[in-house]
């Protein structure tokens, strides 16, 4: 690759020099479980919650990340949307039509003046709960029974939330786009994964602006029905297991404890984090603000041969992280990395194998931190809400807790910054790891400092 594409100048490690193809980030937006009955949106309020470790995911003993006052939100952010169309929306589109304004609005772009006409919108789904509620509602209609009007307002429903791609068209729809406009489905690395593509886009020539957003949400009743399951199965004393470690099960009546010793479970969470990326021509043109760039990200599976397997060696995320670097820059430069640590101490043992294969002896030298107590595991959004923490935290100089980890796992091979205060730390690279059941990992170098 040529220096125009943000390269090291003669293929040296380290000589990375900027270019006008390269993929930064200029706007985020959010729709995240707050403390009251009030979304989070604003990088701000992200980073008020991260910074002090404080966790939005219980509320009266229940542990899910809700997102409440979502139509509230809307109402404010776009007041000139139709009813008729709201009728149509589940809750996961609320979500991500509000990360989207706000991105919009972080970014210095005006929507309703036509200035993403020309943008990309591509959107990550994992969940499928809200696509279920549309179609399960048109398949039990009575015909017998329903009015016309009623009829076709389940189809209408059904075509704008009966699949996966429901987001996207919408989004799509706000901003009047001509751009791409599609939707990838990776699971909890799905959001990582499009920034990976639509960073090629833009180093490709073929974009010039991009919106990336990642949104889910998992419905409480359908979480707690998946808690009685599990009853029945631990009650006959049949086990699931991968390698030699029980995976831990979604629960709802404790907080999830990444990296901790304690930690064994996980939380849900809803929400949708949207970012916006354009190529560095096209934000020096009209002078935008940049948080930071995308500067690699690669994908692999663990060569696992089961469909539901966990890659614990860490083996296949170790190589995402080394073919990310590419040849921008070198281990010894990177001090951070921004954890997929949900509680699971699977997923513990992952991170820990790959960071140990990465840096070696020095590995308990690296800050690995995961803000998912937060907010909740929220499948999709994570890739995105990782990579929006990583870049304010290279802005502020500062690394942020793990939230809900107090005393941390005799696994780790790293520090993973427990308690509720940031760690001073002065860098501008950094890597952030995604991965789902299955042994599909994604990792991202994200860059800040001399990018900007």
């Amino acid at each position: 690759m040529s220096g125009e594409y943000g390269s090291p100048a003669g293929g040296q490690y380290g000589a990375w020099a900027p270019g006008p193809r390269d993929a930064l980030v200029t706007g985020m937006g959010f729709c995240l479980p707050g403390a009251g009955d009030e979304p989070v949106r604003r990088a701000d309020e992200v980073w008020a919650t991260a910074a002090t470790g404080t966790s939005h995911v219980e509320r009266d003993g229940f542990h899910h990340g809700t997102v409440r006052g979502a139509r509230e939100a809307f109402a404010e952010l776009l007041p000139e949307m139709p009813a008729r169309y709201l009728r149509s929306y589940a809750d996961v589109h609320l979500y991500g039509l509000i990360s989207l304004a706000e991105a919009c609005a972080d970014a210095g772009l005006d929507h309703r003046a036509g200035e993403l006409r020309g943008a990309d919108v591509l959107t990550a789904r994992a969940g499928v709960d809200s696509n279920y509620d549309s179609y399960r509602a048109w398949h039990d209609a009575d015909p017998a029974t329903i009015s016309p009007a009623d009829a076709k307002s389940l189809f209408v429903r059904l075509l704008v939330a009966g699949t996966s791609s429901d987001v996207g068209p919408v989004q799509a729809a706000l901003l009047g786009s001509t751009g791409a406009n599609y939707t990838v489905s990776c699971g909890c690395a799905s959001s990582s994964v499009l920034l990976g593509i639509a960073r090629m886009m833009i180093a490709s020539g073929q974009s010039d602006l991009v919106v990336v957003t990642g949104v889910d949400r998992f419905d409480t009743e359908r979480v707690l029905h998946g808690h009685r399951l599990r009853e029945v199965v631990e009650r006959e004393g049949v086990t699931v297991r991968h390698n030699d470690d029980p995976p831990a099960a979604p629960r709802h009546d404790r907080p999830m404890r990444p990296y901790d010793a304690a930690g064994d479970c996980m939380n849900y969470g809803d929400g949708s984090v949207t970012l916006v990326l354009e190529s560095r021509a096209h934000a020096s043109a009209r002078g935008a603000r940049v948080h930071g760039a995308i500067l690699g990200q690669a994908t692999t599976r663990g060569g696992l041969n089961s469909a539901v397997a966990i890659d614990t060696g860490g083996t296949g995320l170790a190589e995402a992280a080394r073919r990310a670097l590419g040849g921008h820059t070198t281990l010894e430069r990177i001090p951070y990395v921004n954890g997929g640590g949900e509680g699971d101490a699977l997923f513990t043992r992952i991170e820990s194998n790959a960071v140990r294969a990465l840096w070696g002896e020095k590995s308990e030298q690296v800050l690995v931190s995961s803000q998912e107590a937060c907010f909740g595991h929220s499948g999709a959004p994570l890739g995105n809400l990782g990579t929006a923490l990583t870049l304010m935290m290279m802005r502020e100089g500062e690394v942020c807790p793990t939230a809900n980890c107090e005393t941390p796992s005799p696994v780790c091979t790293f520090d993973p910054v427990p308690g509720t205060k940031t760690r001073a730390l002065d860098f501008d690279r950094a890597l952030s790891f995604n991965y789902q059941v299955g042994g599909v990992n994604s990792a991202l170098l994200l860059g800040g400092g001399d990018v900007c």
